[in-house]
């Protein structure tokens, strides 16, 4: 088909809103257990609203959590690790009343466990045994900051009430409760303000046979006085420990012998096996049956599974495998020789829930949502380096307008939406997104920039953040949009900057600080960082310590970097979306923004959405943010977008 010339911004796209919000599901949490998989879906249609769903060979995909459960938690308001499975059974959390529950798989006999206000509960592991499960408590029930802990929750007997065992307490934080495979010890990772995860944390372990709270304790790794984040710690035997430190400067993989012998590198590489702990239950590496492992390894921006296989003297020798791209690391699947069930991630398709061997096409069990449209609408990621200021090299993935049906007039050249991604930890990251493809399939060209303290690239990447957030991020962004504009790939006069969360900072930083954007979208961006520091939840109480300083000494740093106090010097219009739920930024924050704004005459509609956090999940709130959006670059770049159905109301919300 011969593809039409069309002004950008306005072709017919197959990616709709309904696509991209209300028939797409967001899918995680891949695991065994046998010969079954299971996994989590979030779907939009339920009001986001998670379920737990099983597979067997043989048999469709069936929920396990009846309709009115919601299988995740709000531990550190980010939750991750709502559930876990082993030997039949199913231990989760119900997000919709903080209870914990136990599922006989066979039976479909629900128990509840713990079901205490003002308790959350996270990051399962069932003890080998099978009469205990250990978790990460979160307590809200007194005033000022919660406290967390490590609980053990028995599987019998009356469970209605707080009956819970206090294993660790006395640390900030705490994550992933690991038991040993002969019961004997609990493995587990802590930390303490103002560290975060990704800066400094202890690898601790203690027998399960002394009191409670366990003791002694001994501090493997993370040792006071160093500056080591490990993580995702997994029993090798009852006397070796797994884990993931950054030692080097890169996380990768270290064995932690009991016996005080030091812990040694497995496979040392310049390469991240590893993520920032936002969320629990990430898994970046598998414990194979044989004594080998699977890694994902993260280099210049790419992700890339990699089996470690046993060499002389108990080296291990990285050799590349075909397991498409996963989102986190495959698991074994019994019953199958040599295959596995993993979370697909591709560029150019939506995720799925599959199963497969290496070098091989994998048996899709569940898709995200089924794309009506082939893969010559779907733009793929190109890596682009571009120079900083400073000598360093920065990275981007740049997507070109895609189309089966339209392309770029003559004369014309895209629009450029530059994506900041929140964190600011976080990556740009190749995985099929609609977030991408609905400005793509649509005329746009879309730059997704890994600024500095984007994870993936090592800790001193990370660290280049340290003190500079607001700074480099911004300046990064804007090198990058140069970089591209030179080329002459996009219309220089019309590019976007978009960020959500962090990002959303970075967007406004970024309109204050160049002359490159003209306009702008922040959801539920941080604006005021003084109030940031003062307001926001445990988790990231003293993340700011690191990333501006200390609170409240750095005061007058706060206020400099805070968008609040650049308004007067941003005019390229602003929308605002904003849930009337969140926690993490207060919609008091894009309020406030707002209102300095409109003193300096800047368009800047705010569209709030009740029943929202910091994230969206509804269908409803998912469908009107993409169309908001692109109605709002309609106006502001001069062209009339395709298949748009707002409301009056909305409407006039733009156009205020």
């Amino acid at each position: 088909m011969t593809r039409q010339p069309a002004p950008c911004g306005t072709w017919h796209s197959p990616v709709t809103a309904k696509l991209a919000a209300g028939k797409t599901v967001t899918l995680s949490a891949v695991t065994t257990m046998g010969d079954a998989v299971l996994w989590l879906e979030r779907r939009p249609a339920e009001k986001g609203r998670t379920a737990l769903v099983l597979w067997r060979e043989g048999a469709a995909p069936r929920d396990l959590t009846p309709p009115d459960m919601d299988v995740a938690t709000k531990v550190h308001e980010y939750g991750g690790g709502a559930c876990t499975a082993r030997d039949g059974f199913v231990v989760f959390a119900n997000r919709r009343d903080e209870g914990v529950y136990a599922l006989d798989v066979a039976t479909g006999a629900l128990r509840c466990l713990i079901r205490e206000p003002g308790l959350r509960h996270a990051d399962f592991a069932l003890s080998p045994d099978g009469k205990h499960v250990f978790a990460v408590c979160e307590d809200h029930r007194g005033k000022g900051e919660p406290l967390n802990m490590l609980v053990a929750l028995p599987l019998h007997g009356d469970t209605q009430h707080d009956n819970s065992r206090t294993l660790a307490r006395g640390a900030d934080f705490y994550s992933s409760p690991t038991p040993s495979p002969d019961g004997a010890h609990l493995a587990w990772i802590e930390w303490d303000h103002p560290a975060m995860p990704w800066t400094a944390t202890r690898l601790c372990v203690a027998p399960l046979s002394g009191p409670v709270p366990l003791t002694p304790v001994r501090v493997l790794a993370g040792k006071s006085g160093t500056s080591e984040s490990v993580t995702e710690p997994h029993w090798v035997d009852a006397r070796t420990l797994l884990t993931l430190s950054d030692r080097s400067g890169w996380w990768n993989l270290y064995r932690f012998p009991l016996d005080g012998t030091a812990a040694t590198a497995l496979c040392p590489m310049k390469a991240e096996i590893g993520q920032p702990h936002w969320v629990f239950g990430q898994r970046s590496y598998t414990l194979l049956p044989d004594g080998s492992l699977l890694a994902l390894v993260v280099k210049d921006g790419q992700t890339r599974t990699v089996r470690l296989m046993r060499g002389e003297e108990g080296t291990f020798l990285p050799m590349p495998v075909d397991l498409g791209q996963p989102d986190q690391c495959p698991v074994p699947l019994a019953g199958q020789d040599s295959a596995f069930a993993w979370l697909d991630a591709p560029a150019d398709a939506a995720s799925a829930v599959v199963t497969g061997h290496p070098d091989q096409p994998p048996h899709v069990l569940r898709r995200a949502t089924e794309l009506p449209f082939g893969r010559e609408d779907i733009a793929v990621p190109e890596s682009v380096h571009f120079p900083l200021d400073d000598g360093a090299t920065g990275h981007a993935f740049f997507y070109s307008p895609t189309s089966h049906r339209y392309r770029v007039p003559e004369g014309e050249r895209p629009p450029l939406i530059v994506m900041a991604h929140g964190g600011p930890t976080a990556r740009a990251n190749e995985s099929f997104s609609f977030k991408v493809q609905w400005w793509t399939s649509r005329g746009f060209a879309v730059l997704d920039v890994n600024y500095s303290g984007s994870t993936g690239f090592g800790r001193a990447w990370r660290e280049r953040l340290d003190g500079q957030w607001g700074v480099r991020d911004v300046a990064d962004c804007i090198a990058a949009t140069r970089h591209i504009a030179a080329s002459g790939r996009v219309d220089a006069r019309r590019i976007a900057i978009r960020g959500s969360s962090a990002g959303g900072m970075t967007v406004l930083a970024a309109l204050a600080t160049s002359d490159v954007f003209a306009a702008g979208v922040s959801l539920y961006g941080v604006v005021d960082l003084r109030a940031l520091a003062q307001e926001t939840h445990k988790f990231e109480s003293r993340y700011l310590d690191g990333l501006i300083g200390p609170w409240p000494a750095a005061e007058a740093i706060y206020r400099a970097r805070s968008p609040l106090f650049m308004a007067e010097h941003i005019h390229a219009p602003v929308l605002f979306l904003q849930g009337l739920d969140d926690t993490v930024v207060p919609p008091a924050q894009a309020r406030s923004m707002v209102e300095a704004l409109r003193r300096n005459h800047v368009r800047c509609p705010l569209i709030e959405f009740p029943g929202e956090g910091h994230g969206f999940r509804s269908e409803d709130t998912l469908t009107r943010a993409f169309q908001l959006e692109l109605a709002f670059y309609g106006e502001i770049f001069g062209f009339i977008p395709a298949d748009i159905d707002l409301s009056p109301q909305d409407l006039a919300a733009l156009a205020d």
